[in-house]
């Protein structure tokens, strides 16, 4: 039997924080990615940078929220804290943390300056970028670390959601090139791209050890819970993310690295990116097929659903940067077409978050159900089933 935590159910008392978990940070990702992938969009339509613009404040003052929140849970709930880390099906949502911070922080930058100014843009970028940097890495070693010391865990419990701890660095690495042209030439612009070549690395590395096991699992164990179905689409985070780090790289590297390799990462934004974005859009099919079917079989809303968000975000940013570098009208009509699922995913999920707080449902205790395994069929030689 494989149990799956659902948060679903009454709420003794509205406004409590004791079940707040990590992966709440997943919608304030996803709310970031919305405003970040639409500035870069090759459309000239009136008024999309503002909204761009306003969705991020919004995802400002929700990561402000959400990390009071999570002090008041970790100060009046600590044994609920603690229990998060120690869960298999929780802990890897601490690499969220990660990415809502430098999601926020990215789009300051991006998009925030255009309100804030590009000297507070940017100091706040930084801010939050050496922090989500630093939680990241932590994550990255923390909770590997402890699924396999303390969780216990068992192939079959393998899900998309143990790449987020690893997925956590690749955001650093596309999102730093943002800060190059603001630090002084020389050594400290060529220190911080490299420093984000090498969490590229680790990630993309860490993740290529990971995904067999997911893959693996939804091949032989048959698919996912209904709950978790929606997390397939995690899948799309390093993939999408990791082209847009390998463009972004090849965006500051002349002149800060010293020739031929300013170049190289021109070359290998367009070697490595169409080739990943091409499996990227496998695995949006695989992951599409596996949700029409949950939904056919009853699944219902749950936190799960904003991994519809920030994985197709970044698959919407590595597309306009493979049209950056390749020039090609195929890719600005593959980032627009992305970006139009990205927006109607968030509007569904923030719609049903907001009705889900306000029920009282989404801060309840979660509720432990039971899944049975697909029957196993066996075949003789001659291929009869038995």
């Amino acid at each position: 039997m494989v149990t799956v935590a659902r948060h679903l159910g009454p709420l003794p008392r509205l406004g409590t924080v004791r079940h707040l978990g990590p992966n709440w940070y997943a919608a304030i990702m996803g709310t970031a990615a919305v405003a970040t992938a639409g500035a870069r969009l090759p459309l000239h339509l009136p008024g999309l940078r503002t909204l761009c613009t306003a969705v991020w404040a919004l995802s400002l003052v929700l990561l402000l929220v959400l990390l009071g929140a999570r002090v008041r849970h970790w100060t009046h709930h600590g044994d609920q804290a603690r229990a998060h880390l120690l869960d298999p099906a929780m802990a890897p949502f601490y690499g969220c943390l990660s990415m809502a911070l430098l999601a926020v922080g990215g789009g300051a930058v991006t998009v925030g300056r255009d309100w804030i100014g590009v000297g507070a843009a940017v100091a706040l970028d930084a801010v939050l970028f050496v922090a989500g940097t630093a939680i990241g890495l932590a994550a990255a070693v923390a909770v590997p670390y402890l699924m396999a010391v303390r969780h216990r865990v068992e192939p079959s419990q393998a899900t998309p959601v143990w790449l987020l701890p690893l997925v956590a660095p690749m955001v650093s690495a596309a999102l730093g090139p943002l800060l190059v042209p603001h630090l002084p030439p020389g050594q400290a612009q060529e220190t911080l791209l490299l420093a984000c070549v090498a969490m590229f690395g680790l990630s993309l590395l860490g993740t290529l050890l990971m995904l067999p096991l997911v893959f693996a699992r939804l091949i032989t164990g048959g698919p996912l819970p209904l709950a978790l179905t929606p997390t397939l689409f995690l899948v799309l985070g390093p993939l999408g993310q990791s082209t847009t780090a390998v463009g972004a790289f090849a965006d500051v590297a002349p002149g800060v690295v010293p020739a031929p390799y300013g170049e190289g990462f021109g070359m290998l934004a367009v070697l490595y990116g169409v080739p990943v974005m091409g499996f990227a859009l496998l695995w949006f099919g695989l992951a599409t097929a596996h949700v029409v079917r949950a939904r056919r079989h009853g699944m219902r809303f749950s936190m799960t659903w904003w991994a519809f968000t920030f994985p197709v975000g970044t698959c919407v940013t590595g597309a306009e940067a493979l049209a950056r570098h390749t020039g090609l009208v195929v890719y600005d009509g593959l980032a627009v077409g992305l970006y139009a699922v990205l927006v109607g995913a968030w509007a569904v999920a923030a719609v049903s978050t907001t009705r889900g707080l306000l029920s009282g449902a989404l801060l309840a205790a979660p509720r432990t159900i039971s899944v049975v395994p697909r029957p196993v069929t066996g075949r003789t030689t001659s291929g009869a089933v038995h």
